[in-house]
């Protein structure tokens, strides 16, 4: 309790009547409050700040589980993860917290979509095995930005992504274009995953994908499970930034997302499903561990 009359007393209210309504002896405060702050305490001290400057840094989005992973793996500091979420319970210090994203799928019903080569199995064991795509869409002061990206669903990496003010076949194949670059797949051997959206069934998107060697794969009409990965993703992009501000421009917002994919999400934030890494880490360590046998 004393610890409390104290952020009573800060707040300018009397130590008397905050000990009165605590039911705790001012003279107990007063001895309490002198002592010399205890090994425990220092640390608890020295811990919360580095705590707020993780939090920080996360751009006020994490909160313990990824504040507790930059501690020990990034920092290297053996705590435990029950005192970190109480230390950010004490000060006030949360993450943010996700909800359902609005899908933007717009089916062409005279198209012939491709088979199911996935069946809801993201599971892969390398790199350039499986990648994923989608579209979203969000609101700015001069009308919507449409945003395709592609994920590799081995580390979570989004390795191709565009950004217009349409959602046509080019807004796709623009980003799928930048994922053929940046990962140059062996014919044959990575699956490209999307929904049934008309850009992806288009004849200029299919073009792309069989030149480039890439297997076409498309899960069931209206199943969010199908593609679970990139509503995953779409979901912490739109909590961490979409939702973050009313945006003026449509270029203000274009900026934003390429900021975020680009230095935030691929090389930095933490996931908890490829072992609390970030994407290029993740695949780093993968491709360290491959060379060493």
């Amino acid at each position: 309790m004393y610890p409390l009359v104290r952020e009573l007393a800060d707040d300018g209210i009397d130590v008397a009547v905050a000990c009165r309504v605590l039911k705790v002896s001012r003279s107990g405060y007063y001895e309490w409050s002198t002592r010399p702050p205890s090994a425990r305490d220092e640390e608890n001290e020295l811990l919360l700040k580095h705590i707020r400057q993780i939090h920080a840094e996360s751009r006020g989005t994490y909160g313990w589980p990824r504040v507790h992973a930059e501690l020990t793996l990034g920092l290297g500091l053996p705590v435990n993860h029950k005192r970190v979420a109480r230390l950010m319970r004490q000060a006030g210090i949360q993450g943010l917290y996700r909800r359902r994203r609005r899908g933007c799928t717009v089916r062409d019903p005279a198209a012939d979509p491709a088979t199911d080569l996935v069946n809801r199995n993201f599971a892969v064991e390398e790199p350039n095995r499986l990648w994923i795509t989608d579209i979203t869409e969000h609101p700015t002061g001069d009308g919507k930005v449409y945003c395709a990206a592609v994920m590799d669903s081995y580390s979570r990496l989004i390795i191709g992504w565009s950004i217009a003010d349409h959602m046509r076949s080019e807004l796709v194949t623009d980003a799928l274009g930048m994922a053929i670059l940046r990962r140059n797949p062996e014919t044959g051997t990575t699956i490209l995953h999307s929904d049934h959206g008309a850009q992806y069934t288009s004849w200029a998107f299919g073009q792309r994908l069989r030149a480039a060697g890439l297997l076409a794969s498309m899960g069931t009409v209206g199943d969010c499970y199908d593609n679970s990965m990139m509503e995953s993703f779409w979901g912490t992009l739109q909590l961490e930034l979409l939702d973050a501000k009313q945006w003026k421009t449509r270029e203000e917002l274009a900026n934003a997302i390429f900021e975020w994919i680009e230095f935030w999400y691929n090389p930095k934030r933490r996931h908890s499903r490829i072992g609390m890494h970030s994407p290029v880490t993740f695949e780093a360590l993968h491709t360290e561990s491959d060379q060493h046998h």
